[in-house]
């Protein structure tokens, strides 16, 4: 079964293939924060669980630069750097009302969405599950949860047919090994969006009490 999922990962070149693997910091941060590899869900397991059909990076990886090439802090990787950054990534179709992502799982994957729309839900205190948005292509979720190893914040759910591009925990570590500036600017501009995002959103449930 192992061998089967590995073939959803567009892999590094060959002659780059064998450099990558020494950084595992990513890969096992859930470990060092006492969370076993059974709690921590990777994308190959989302995948199955909700039917995802491989997407050919020729096709993925055009729609992902596209999209990052109007993002304002992404467009700030070069061409020569985006294109780098597209081995790295998986790409994959899911069908409407699927589940990629629950509140409070630990999930060692991110999304960028390359089309369709998905909701962003938060279930609160109270029993209320809040729509926080609805995401559209060029939208990165699940970031969170690959940089500090914690909790997902919130549900996201497939509302149509969606194409979406996969970073996980591993190809991440691939990336600081054999592109370390690559994956330090990568970091660095997941880092500044998260932050508007979340205070966003805080700001967004504060006026809703």
């Amino acid at each position: 079964m192992k061998g089967i999922l590995g073939l959803l990962r567009h892999k590094l070149p060959p002659e780059e293939r064998k450099e990558a693997g020494e950084s595992v910091f990513f890969s096992t941060a859930f470990a060092d924060h006492g969370i076993s590899a059974d709690e921590a869900i990777p994308w190959e397991a989302r995948a199955v669980e909700v039917g995802a059909k491989r997407l050919n990076a020729d096709k993925g990886a055009p729609k992902l630069q596209a999209l990052w090439a109007r993002d304002p802090h992404m467009k700030r990787l070069d061409s020569a750097a985006m294109d780098q950054l597209m081995h790295f990534f998986d790409f994959a179709t899911v069908v409407a009302d699927r589940e990629l992502m629950r509140q409070d799982e630990y999930g060692s994957f991110m999304i960028v969405l390359l089309s369709g729309t998905m909701a962003v839900d938060r279930d609160q205190q109270w029993g209320e599950r809040v729509r926080l948005s609805e995401a559209r292509p060029g939208e990165i979720l699940g970031e969170m949860s690959l940089l500090d190893s914690g909790k997902r914040f919130s549900h996201c759910i497939t509302l149509t047919d969606c194409e979406v591009a996969i970073l996980g925990a591993e190809a991440l570590d691939e990336m600081m090994t054999v592109r370390p500036q690559l994956a330090a600017s990568l970091i660095a501009l997941l880092a500044r969006k998260m932050s508007l995002r979340l205070r966003a959103v805080g700001a967004r449930l504060t006026d809703r009490r």
